[in-house]
């Protein structure tokens, strides 16, 4: 499979955990009990989301020859608390709206381990092997 596939389905996995995590969060600062409707369909959605981010993830780490840089630790860990998360939400309801400031902060630093890739090799010297056939900027004729 090829790089930018694993990117999509990452990009994917991403949405499916922050979205019922986000939903949870609304649900319990609008007064809502640990039982509501939703609950195991965002259950759902949230277990299929870490699957595939963390299936992808390392797929992309795979195309990219990196091994397991410090970064990607970091990347883990994160992964974690995020699969952590629904437990915290639903027992500590009184605190959504923190947890979902925490689910924010938590979401960017894994965006900015990913973009800027930290203790690991140069930026600039990471280029996927296929990606040169796909231009990242179509010029105008």
């Amino acid at each position: 499979m090829s790089y930018q596939f694993y990117k999509v389905l990452h990009y994917v996995g991403i949405f499916l955990i922050l979205l019922p995590l986000g939903g949870a969060c609304f649900h319990m600062a609008a007064g809502g009990t640990r039982e509501w409707s939703l609950r195991k369909f965002a259950g759902m959605l949230h277990g299929i989301g870490l699957v595939l981010a963390l299936v992808a993830g390392f797929g992309l780490l795979a195309k990219l020859h990196l091994g397991f840089p410090p970064w990607a630790i970091v990347k883990f860990v994160v992964w974690l608390a995020l699969g952590a998360a629904p437990v915290m939400i639903y027992r500590k309801g009184q605190m959504a709206k923190t947890w979902l400031l925490a689910i924010l902060v938590l979401a960017v630093l894994n965006g900015w381990l990913a973009v800027y890739k930290p203790g690991g090799a140069s930026v600039e010297t990471l280029t996927p092997p296929d990606s040169t056939s796909v231009p990242d900027q179509v010029e105008p004729q």
